[in-house]
């Protein structure tokens, strides 16, 4: 059952890449999604560049020197990941916070991820989800805070999913 959610949420994914909502980062060549996060009270939209690849995601947002607000990446993933699964921030330049999601696009834990700045990724910290994961996503620092998004609160895509929120 959890592959098959996984799938769906996935499909889910795709679809709103050609539902109109997919463009292309220039500077990455990733595909970018249109979405929101919703809470009880109000909708926040954002920007996500799509990391699905493994090389795409061990890049991550290496070497970003800024992230423009309500942007960041979301990490597919295949499978579900486990609670130990974790995020490090070896050669990332600035502070970032990440949600990790389920199947259904809930919220299951959101982390703060400092810059390492060790030469060496095996001094960097591991940030384990703590929960079981399909997709992550990476947003500035504070971000979540700031919009009041926290466990429990849904992600969703298309920008026929966020009107009127």
């Amino acid at each position: 059952m959890k592959v098959s959610c996984a799938l769906l949420f996935g499909m889910a994914v795709l679809a709103g890449c050609s539902s109109g909502t997919r463009t292309v980062e220039p500077s990455t060549g990733l595909p970018v999604l249109a979405g929101c996060f919703i809470t009880s009270t109000h909708a926040v939209n954002v920007r996500l560049e799509l990391a699905q690849a493994p090389q795409e995601r061990r890049k991550g947002l290496m070497g970003r020197e800024s992230l423009a607000a309500n942007s960041g990446m979301l990490f597919q993933y295949q499978e579900p990941q486990r609670p130990n699964h974790g995020f490090w921030m070896h050669q990332t330049l600035i502070p970032l916070d990440i949600a990790f999601l389920n199947d259904q696009g809930i919220i299951g834990n959101t982390r703060q991820m400092e810059p390492c700045e060790s030469s060496s990724g095996a001094k960097c910290p591991n940030y384990p989800a703590g929960v079981e994961f399909i997709t992550a996503v990476e947003m500035n620092a504070g971000f979540f805070e700031a919009n009041g998004i926290s466990a429990g609160d849904r992600l969703k895509f298309g920008k026929e999913n966020c009107k009127g929120r």
